[in-house]
């Protein structure tokens, strides 16, 4: 299977994750004019179990280090399995939330708010489970970027108080979303022999296979999830499940790219924590919040009008997070 090699190659693979992470909702964006986001999660749940199916089949399958994906899933423990599967669950339940704060507050305030909560504690608890880094650069990076959540957060209430159109419903949805999403990558990484992925321990999964559990679980919970919301959405009417079979054939592709391009940074984070560490790999993905907000501001001009001040606050808020990251990087050098 493809292993990274050094620590520059993970920094890459986990920039790739922010480009991935941060770009993804840009197709719930586009699908949103004429297709409920209930609807769109189905397609995206797809598009993610996809990638897994796809990255084990090839990524996880050649060469001739670590072990193939079908040897891997057969003798990989039950604990560990489950492991997987659980994470797959709880990213569920909170990306369901997150895309509902998405549909309501828009990218440039769910992202900061929901996935900078997520970057702070995930990046803490990954850390603590596997110590790998300097903590005093990880640790500051951290502070550095809940500070421009907050500065995030003001801006927000200044756009917002001069435009009705967003209830703070959308920041306290964003808040519950971020504090699932803390947890869901340590069961993930739990799964897996992070210190060698060429000969991992008996029942250890290696980064792919763990990724097929994962998404596994976020396919089946969403039976569960997305159907109670579909039924009692944040916003709207409820939907069935035959309005997601009236859908185009090219709306449902939309979905489904919005899943490949997560699922991509996904696998692309869990490779890289091999040589970064989970705590740094994490952390690093998790500034999709930059990448999102990039979107959001300059593409979708969600603070458009708003009042003076507003700008200054949104360009303190990227200098934060930039200098969060860099830190976040030279903390595994």
């Amino acid at each position: 299977m493809f292993i990274v090699q050094n620590y520059s190659t993970a920094v890459l693979f986990c920039i790739i994750t922010m480009l991935c992470w941060g770009s993804w909702a840009n197709t719930q964006k586009l699908a949103e004019k004429t297709w409920r986001f209930e609807l769109f999660y189905w397609d995206y749940v797809i598009g993610i179990l996809l990638f897994s199916i796809i990255a084990a089949l090839t990524l996880g399958s050649i060469g001739d280090k670590g072990r193939p994906f079908f040897a891997d899933l057969q003798q990989a423990s039950s604990s560990n399995i489950f492991s997987a599967f659980v994470g797959g669950i709880i990213f569920n339940a909170a990306n369901i939330l997150f895309s509902a704060a998405i549909a309501i507050a828009g990218m440039a305030v769910a992202f900061p708010v929901g996935i900078g909560l997520a970057l702070v504690l995930g990046t803490l608890i990954n850390y603590f489970a596997a110590q790998k880094g300097n903590p005093t650069l990880l640790f500051a990076g951290v502070a550095l970027i809940a500070v421009a959540i907050v500065i995030n957060a003001l801006a927000y209430k200044k756009s917002n108080a001069a435009n009705q159109k967003v209830s703070t419903k959308g920041i306290v949805i964003s808040l519950i979303a971020g504090l699932l999403m803390s947890f869901f990558y340590r069961f993930i990484a739990a799964a897996m022999d992070l210190e060698n992925f060429e000969n991992p321990m008996q029942g250890k999964m290696t980064p792919y296979t763990a990724v097929f559990i994962f998404s596994v679980g976020i396919f089946i919970s969403n039976f569960i999830f997305n159907t109670l919301l579909m039924k009692k959405p944040v916003v709207g009417e409820p939907v069935s499940y035959s309005d997601y079979f009236k859908g185009k054939f090219s709306t449902h592709l939309v979905g489904i790219f919005g899943g490949l391009i997560w699922g991509i940074g996904n696998s692309f984070n869990l490779i890289a924590a091999g040589k970064a560490g989970p705590a740094i790999s994490y952390g690093l993905g998790q500034g999709a919040t930059l990448i999102a907000a990039l979107w959001g501001v300059f593409i979708w001009k969600e603070f458009k009008n708003s009042p003076r001040g507003t700008n200054s606050l949104i360009t303190m808020m990227f200098i934060l997070f930039v200098a969060g990251l860099g830190l976040l990087i030279y903390a595994g050098i």
